[in-house]
């Protein structure tokens, strides 16, 4: 055969090959690209929804209240719907389109999550108000006023708040032990249910190594401030004014000593005066005291010590021992032995199974959200499926208040889009982490507690991060004030150490900042744990007993 003619042969079999490769080339890149930009337009949508959350709690007086954080949710989610249409409206999709493609919106919180999905209104005649009509007349999380649904009809919105908990059931001296743990986004739990034969309600913070000679509180041998006091600048409605006030927060709210020595606290943009406040019980104090009784009766009068993780079961009783293992949860430890691992250490049992529990719950309630979104999905044909997420996004999750959010079902071209993000905020009202707390050093600049120049400066102070972001309100002629509670004023302002807080150059690495702050001057160790016990002693927990803590501080109103 004549080379030309090989020559047109090859031609004519490489060629259409070569073509159908280029095409399938060009395609696999515009899928790849679409699927990237996707993922940006999801990330920024989910971003902003979190941004929303966050401003909408460090300005509002109540947002640590259980209906107003659903208010801040819901607020939240809409921002997601909006952004998502705005980012995917050169696409080709407006929002009622995009709502069909998002199975779950997930928000962790301090001691539990809520998820925002579809669900079927059971109202109707014989269960709602209005006997009259078989339509209910009820919330819709997804406007500012109230909308009429139709029985059986699928209305989107917040689904009941789910606590990381865990059910526990042994024996133990004789008596059938059956109870509940509700974990936390730190070392604090909730304790209910029969142990040793009686029914137990109890709640506090696990802690080692707190010493109580009468009255001198000591945490890791390093003595708590007992005359911890905090200034805030915080506008006064009556006095049409900013002020620095002397402040402490209980149960979530602050209150402010006025220039007549007499305490208040503001409530949408209201003043309430308080008469019998006491001035000599300090929130640190409280902290460690009830942390360490909490210990003792979690040792001694529940005889809790034994508990292990393979005493854990499921909603049906059926043991869990797969999933959690089976150390001892409740590892206190000597503060005298030297390789020691005490119980509100990172790496202790009890974190390592707190941990674990949170995630187990996520992932099973979401699966079932997910795979569920397939019986309300009307309009696509797309397999909603929990996708499988990586070690360390499970990480920020189960460590941090965030937001999962899920896009998927999106045709791409060469595949169908299947999305998630994640976008984590430890600057909040919800939780007071070890790392939420700054060190305030010489009086005019705050740093990360972990920063090397801190071993050169003097006079520090402990501050919660948040108390060092941008507040606003509005003043008696309707406009805005913005200040920050503790950002100095205009004379002497207070600024952040660039290399600690944003470039992090000047920052050494710890995992553990209860025992990196052992290593370091007693000054620094005793303002960082008196300001974390002071934050987070002053938290709302939905456990707390207002009355109970009005009486230890004398508040009236």
């Amino acid at each position: 055969m004549k080379l030309q003619n090989l020559g047109v042969i090859f031609i004519i079999i490489i060629l259409p090959i070569s073509i159908l490769l280029n095409a399938y080339t060009r395609n696999h890149i515009k899928t790849l690209s679409l699927q990237i930009s996707y993922d940006t337009k999801l990330n920024n949508a989910t971003y902003d929804a979190l941004k929303a959350f966050q401003l909408n709690t460090v300005n509002s007086d109540t947002s640590d209240l259980a209906n107003s954080k659903l208010r801040d949710i819901e607020a939240s989610a809409n921002t997601f719907f909006n952004s998502v249409a705005s980012n995917f409206n050169m696409a080709g999709y407006n929002q009622d389109i995009l709502r069909e493609y998002v199975p779950a919106l997930v928000y962790t919180m301090y001691d539990g999550y809520y998820i925002y999905s579809p669900y079927i209104n059971t109202l109707d005649s014989t269960n709602s108000d209005d006997s009259q009509n078989a339509d209910s007349v009820i919330l819709d999380n997804n406007a500012e006023n109230q909308a009429t649904y139709k029985h059986d009809q699928k209305i989107s919105g917040i689904k009941p708040y789910i606590y990381y908990s865990c059910r526990y059931v042994y024996i133990n001296n004789g008596y059938e032990n059956d109870f509940i743990i509700t974990y936390s986004l730190d070392n604090y739990i909730t304790i209910q249910g029969q142990i040793n034969g009686r029914w137990v309600f109890d709640y506090g913070y696990l802690l080692d190594n707190i010493t109580d000679t009468e009255g001198i509180i000591k945490y890791r041998g390093v003595e708590i401030d007992n005359g911890d006091t905090v200034k805030e600048y915080v506008y006064n409605p009556e006095e049409n004014a900013l002020k620095e006030l002397e402040c402490i927060k209980l149960n979530g709210v602050k209150y402010y000593k006025d220039d007549d020595d007499k305490w208040f606290s503001i409530l949408n943009g209201k003043k309430y005066k308080q008469d019998n406040f006491k001035t000599d019980t300090k929130a640190a104090i409280q902290y460690y005291k009830e942390a360490l009784n909490f210990k003792e009766r979690i040792l001694n009068e529940y005889d809790l010590g034994e508990l292990s993780a393979k005493n854990a079961v499921d909603e049906n009783g059926k043991l869990l021992e797969d999933k959690f293992g089976n150390e001892k949860i409740f590892d206190f430890d000597d503060y005298n032995i030297s390789d020691r691992k005490n119980i509100e250490d990172p790496n202790s049992n009890f974190n390592q199974h707190r941990l674990a529990v949170i995630r187990y719950s996520i992932e099973k309630n979401l699966s079932i959200a997910i795979a569920n979104y397939n019986h309300y999905s009307s309009t696509t044909s797309a397999n909603f499926l929990m996708p499988a997420l990586k070690e360390n996004e499970w990480e920020e999750i189960i460590n941090n208040v965030s937001i999962i959010s899920f896009l998927q079902g999106l045709n791409i071209g060469g595949k169908i889009y299947n999305g998630y993000s994640i976008v984590t905020n430890n600057k909040n009202q919800e939780v007071v982490k070890e790392d939420s707390i700054y060190i305030l050093a010489d009086g005019n600049q705050y740093h990360r507690p972990n920063e090397i120049d801190l071993e050169h400066k003097n006079n520090f102070k402990g501050v919660l991060n948040i108390d060092l972001e941008r507040k606003s309100n509005i003043d008696s002629d309707g406009k805005p004030i913005y200040f920050m509670p503790r950002g100095g004023d205009s004379n002497f302002p207070v600024t952040g150490s660039y290399e600690s807080i944003v470039t992090q150059t000047k920052v050494k690495p710890t995992d553990n900042l209860y025992q990196y702050m052992e290593n370091k001057r007693a000054p620094l160790a005793r303002a960082y744990y008196t300001a974390l016990g002071r934050e987070r002693y002053g938290m709302y927990k939905t456990n707390n007993n207002p009355d109970t803590i009005k009486a230890v501080f004398g508040v009236t109103e």
